[in-house]
C-alpha cells in the first residue's frame, strides 16, 4: 500500500479517519481501491483490526474487498476485521441478542422459495370463496409495509392484512426470520437495548460503509445505532448512481447527510480512470439536469476523436441488425473479441430481437440476470442437509429434507408433526422423536423416523471430525442418502439432469476451499448464503461465459465494457412510462448516466421511429434525454445515411471476411 500510488483526492479520503467522512466517489473514479487502501491506512496508524467494520451491499462484493485487503496486509489480519454485508452483520447481530426479543438463538433464516411456500399455504386456508391473491404479490406487499410504512391495504380485514398477520404469526412460531426481519429486528434490538447498542459501539471504533446511496432508512438507523460517541464513519457512495428507489433506497441519505453526522468532511473523486473524455463530457451534461444531486464533474485524461454515436432507427429490427453488424466490422477490424462489447438495455423485453440477431449470425452471448446460483433446486437441498446437522431445531430445512428423497415419511405424518410442533412450542424433530406423537403412529413409520434420526446422528459425527474436507464428508452423505440419483430421475431431460449434477459439483468445489469445519463458522457460511442480495444474480457468470454481453441497466451498474450499445432511448422506455407517471424522472436519468458511464472507448445510443406491439407498428418518439446530451460530444445520424454511406474498402473486407465465416469457408 503507497499513498504516492493515490491521486489527491484519493490520498484526502484516505487519510481523514477521524470524525464522519463522505466520500463521493464518482462512476470508475478508483471507490474500491480508495475503501481498501483506507483499511490499511488504518491498521498501519494503530487501529487494531477488530475495531474496523466495513460494511457493503453483496457478499461479492464484500468478497473482493476482503481479498484486496489480504493482499496488502499481513497474513491473518483479514480474519480479525469484519467485512460483511449489511445481512450478514445484522445475522451476527441477532445470534448474540435475539432471545432480548422472544426468539431462540438458533433460528432460521428463510429463503425467497420458503417464503413463497408458506404464503402459498395461508392465502389457500385464509382465502373467502372468490377472493384471489398470488403469493410473490402478497410477499412484496409485505415487504413494501414492513420497510416503507406503505399498508398493504386500508381495510384491517383485507384478505392481504390477514395473511401479513399470519405470515408473521407462523415465523415466529417456526422460530424463524425472513430477508427483512435481519435488518428489522437487528435495529430494533440496537435501539431498544441501550446496552446492546453499547457493546456494539463499543466493538466497532472505526465504520465505512460502501454504496452508500442504496441504503435504505433502516440500514440508516442501524449506521446511527453502530456509530459511536467517535462519530468515525465514512460513508462512500454516489448519489448520480443511485437506480434502486424501488428497492426502498433512499437517496436523502447521501443528500442530507449532515442532517444525521454534523460537520462531515466531503471529498469528492472525480478523475474517472475508465472512460474517454468523450464519454465523459455526454455523461456530465445529462446528469446536471438533475438538480436535486450534489454537484461534481468527471474527468479523464483518456482523450478521444470518437463522438458518442446517436442514431435513429426505422423500427426495433433495423435497430437490432445495424447493432449485430457493427460490432461484427469492429470486431474484424479491431481483431477483438466478442467478450469486448456489451448491449444495454432498460427492459428485458428489449432483448428478444437482439437474441433471434445473434443467434442467427452464430455469434455467442451471455445474459447476465437469471436466478442465483444459491437459489437452485439442488443447491439448497445440499445447503439444508448441512444446516440441519448444525441445527437439528432448524424447521425449515429439515421439511426440506426430510423426504428428500423419499424415506418412508409421509406428507400427512409430516403434516401432523408440524401442527404438534407448533402446538408444544418445540422443533418438529423433538417432537417426531417424542413417545407422546411416536404412539400415534405405526411400527412401519416409526422406523422410517428412528432410520432417520440414525442417518443425522451418524452425519452429525461426522462433521467435527472423520473427514479431511466438509466438501468429502458432504459428497458421502449424499451418496448414501442416494440424492444424486433421485434428483436425475426426477429432471425432464438429459441436460436438466447434468446441469444440476454439475451445480452440486461447483458447491462442493467451493465447500472444498472454505475453513467451515467448525459449527459456528459452518452457521455463519450458511446464513450468509441464505441473506446474499439477488444483485450478485449471474455476474459471477461474466468471467465463465463467452460472447457479448445482454445485460439490464440496473445489473450493469458497476461493470464495465470496451464497446456499449444502448437501444430504446424513446419515451416510454427510457424514461420508462411508469417512472414519469410516478414523478420518478430524475432516477430514469440516474440509470441512463450508470450506463453511459460503463463505456470505455466507445458508445452508441439508438432509438426507434416505430415499433411493433401486438402485432400493431406503433410511432415512437425519441426520448427526452436526447435534448439533455451535450452536442459536441454526439455524433447525430439515421440508419438511411448510415445504409446509403459508400463503404470503405476496410469495411467491405471486413463484411467479405465475415461472410466467408458464416458460410464455413
Amino acid at each position: 500500500m503507497r499513498l504516492s500510488d493515490l491521486n489527491p483526492s484519493q490520498r484526502e479520503a484516505v487519510t481523514t479517519t477521524k470524525g464522519p467522512v463522505l466520500i463521493l466517489a464518482g462512476a470508475g473514479t478508483g471507490k474500491t481501491r480508495v475503501i481498501t487502501t483506507r483499511i490499511c491506512h488504518l491498521l498501519q496508524q494503530g487501529v487494531r483490526p477488530e475495531q474496523v467494520l466495513a460494511v457493503t451491499f453483496t457478499n461479492k462484493a464484500a468478497r473482493e474487498m476482503v481479498e484486496r485487503v489480504a493482499h496488502m496486509t499481513p497474513k491473518g489480519t483479514v480474519k480479525r476485521l469484519t467485512i460483511s454485508t449489511f445481512h450478514s452483520l445484522c445475522v451476527k447481530i441477532l445470534r448474540r441478542d435475539i432471545d432480548k426479543i422472544g426468539y431462540k438463538k438458533n433460528f432460521a433464516i428463510y429463503s425467497g422459495g420458503e417464503q413463497l411456500s408458506l404464503v402459498r399455504r395461508i392465502i389457500v386456508k385464509k382465502a373467502g370463496k372468490g377472493e384471489k391473491l398470488e403469493a410473490d404479490v402478497a410477499i412484496s406487499l409485505i415487504s413494501r409495509e414492513r420497510n416503507k410504512g406503505i399498508l398493504c391495504a386500508p381495510q384491517a380485514d383485507a384478505l392481504i392484512n390477514v395473511v401479513k398477520a399470519e405470515y408473521l404469526r407462523q415465523l415466529k412460531l417456526l422460530n424463524a426470520v425472513d430477508f427483512d426481519d435481519l435488518l428489522i429486528l437487528a435495529e430494533r434490538i440496537l435501539k431498544q437495548f441501550p446496552e446492546v447498542r453499547a457493546a456494539w459501539q463499543g466493538r466497532y471504533e472505526y465504520l465505512m460503509v460502501d454504496e452508500f446511496q442504496d441504503t435504505n432508512r433502516l440500514q440508516m438507523e442501524l449506521i446511527r445505532h453502530l456509530t459511536g460517541p467517535h462519530h468515525n464513519i465514512c460513508v462512500v457512495g454516489d448519489d448520480d448512481q443511485s437506480i434502486y428507489s424501488w428497492r426502498g433506497a433512499e437517496i436523502a441519505n447521501i443528500l442530507q447527510f449532515e442532517r444525521f453526522f454534523q460537520n462531515p468532511a466531503v471529498i469528492k473523486l472525480e478523475e474517472n480512470y475508465r472512460s474517454t473524455d468523450v464519454i465523459l463530457g455526454a455523461a456530465n451534461g445529462l446528469i446536471k439536469n438533475n438538480l436535486d444531486r450534489r454537484a461534481k464533474q468527471l474527468w479523464s485524461s483518456k482523450k478521444s476523436t470518437d463522438l458518442v454515436r446517436l442514431i435513429s432507427m426505422p423500427g426495433e429490427q433495423e435497430e437490432a441488425d445495424f447493432v449485430i453488424e457493427d460490432m461484427g466490422l469492429m470486431k474484424d477490424r479491431e481483431k477483438l473479441e466478442y467478450e469486448a462489447f456489451a448491449i444495454l438495455f432498460r427492459t428485458n423485453a428489449q432483448t428478444r430481437v437482439f437474441e433471434e440477431g445473434l443467434r442467427k449470425n452464430k455469434i455467442p452471448y451471455r445474459i447476465i440476470g437469471g436466478r442465483s446460483f444459491f437459489d437452485r433446486r439442488e443447491i439448497k437441498d445440499v445447503l439444508a442437509y448441512l444446516a440441519v446437522l448444525v441445527n437439528t431445531a432448524d424447521d425449515i430445512n429439515l421439511l426440506r429434507i426430510i423426504n428428500t428423497p423419499p424415506r418412508g415419511l409421509s406428507d400427512a405424518m409430516v403434516e401432523n408433526a408440524t401442527l404438534a410442533s407448533q402446538e408444544r412450542q418445540e422443533s418438529i424433530y423433538t417432537t417426531l422423536l417424542s413417545e407422546a406423537f411416536q404412539a400415534t403412529l405405526s411400527k412401519r413409520a416409526q422406523g422410517a423416523i428412528a432410520a432417520f434420526q440414525e442417518f443425522v446422528q451418524k452425519w452429525q459425527g461426522h462433521l467435527s471430525e472423520g473427514y479431511a474436507t466438509l466438501a468429502e464428508m458432504a459428497q458421502d452423505m449424499l451418496k448414501e442418502a442416494d440424492y444424486l440419483p433421485w434428483l436425475k430421475r426426477s429432471c425432464k431431460d438429459e441436460e436438466e439432469a447434468t446441469q444440476r449434477e454439475k451445480g452440486i459439483g461447483e458447491l462442493l468445489e467451493s465447500l472444498r476451499s472454505r475453513p467451515v469445519r467448525d459449527e459456528p463458522e459452518l452457521i455463519d457460511f450458511l446464513g450468509s448464503v441464505f441473506v446474499d442480495d439477488e444483485r450478485d444474480s449471474g455476474k459471477d457468470d461474466l468471467e465463465k461465459q463467452k460472447g457479448v454481453t445482454l445485460i439490464t441497466l440496473h445489473a450493469a451498474k458497476g461493470l464495465e465494457f470496451p464497446h456499449v450499445y444502448l437501444p430504446g432511448l424513446e419515451e416510454g422506455i427510457l424514461p420508462h412510462k411508469r417512472s414519469v407517471d410516478e414523478g420518478t424522472r430524475d432516477e430514469e436519468r440516474r440509470l441512463l448516466y450508470v450506463g453511459i458511464t460503463r463505456a470505455r472507448e466507445r458508445l452508441t445510443l439508438t432509438w426507434c421511429a416505430a415499433r411493433t406491439k401486438w402485432g400493431d407498428r406503433l410511432p415512437c418518439q425519441g426520448s427526452s434525454f436526447i435534448r439533455e446530451l451535450d452536442p459536441q460530444f454526439v455524433e447525430r445520424a439515421s440508419w438511411s445515411e448510415l445504409r446509403n454511406r459508400p463503404v470503405s474498402l476496410e469495411e467491405a473486407k471486413s463484411r467479405f471476411s465475415a461472410m466467408r465465416q458464416m458460410l464455413g469457408e
